[in-house]
């Protein structure tokens, strides 16, 4: 395994997007982007984990749009078909950090698979960096959802 990538993990080519899911996951927080096909424009949330006795939820916190073809170029520009197969195992002497998981659906039936914890495919914090920008000043009314 050459840098927490399967060698034998094919590369995907993004050229639609139907729905990609990243979990991020640290000590106290769980954070879920969440980005779907909404007639050709691609909805880009952001949930938080909320924990409770009577079962895990996720609340909205951000939601906006953008064009379909500036979502895949940024999934391009990051990478992120190359990630399929990523497992990022945490490194040794570490005692904390993040985790996170990636699931999508793109191409019409194909799906990219990615988790790590600590330990991170190539361009995942550019892609994070670029989400948070997205849905920057796109607070949500709780009341919504």
């Amino acid at each position: 395994m050459l840098f927490g990538r399967k060698d034998n993990a094919p590369k995907t080519e993004i050229t639609s997007l139907q729905k990609l899911t990243l979990r991020v996951s640290g000590m106290r927080v769980t954070e879920v982007y969440e980005i779907l096909d909404s007639n050709g424009q691609a909805e880009v949330s952001l949930y938080h984990k909320h924990y409770s006795r009577e079962g895990d939820s996720l609340v909205l916190q951000k939601r906006t749009c953008t064009d379909m073809p500036r979502m895949l170029a940024l999934l391009k520009d990051c990478g992120v078909g190359e990630w399929n197969g990523f497992v990022g195992h945490h490194p040794r002497h570490v005692r904390d950090g993040q985790m996170f998981e990636l699931t999508a659906e793109v191409n019409g039936g194909g799906r990219i698979y990615a988790h790590g914890s600590e330990n991170f495919p190539r361009h995942y914090h550019d892609f994070v960096r670029a989400l948070c920008e997205l849905l920057a000043g796109c607070e949500v009314d709780q009341g919504e959802d």
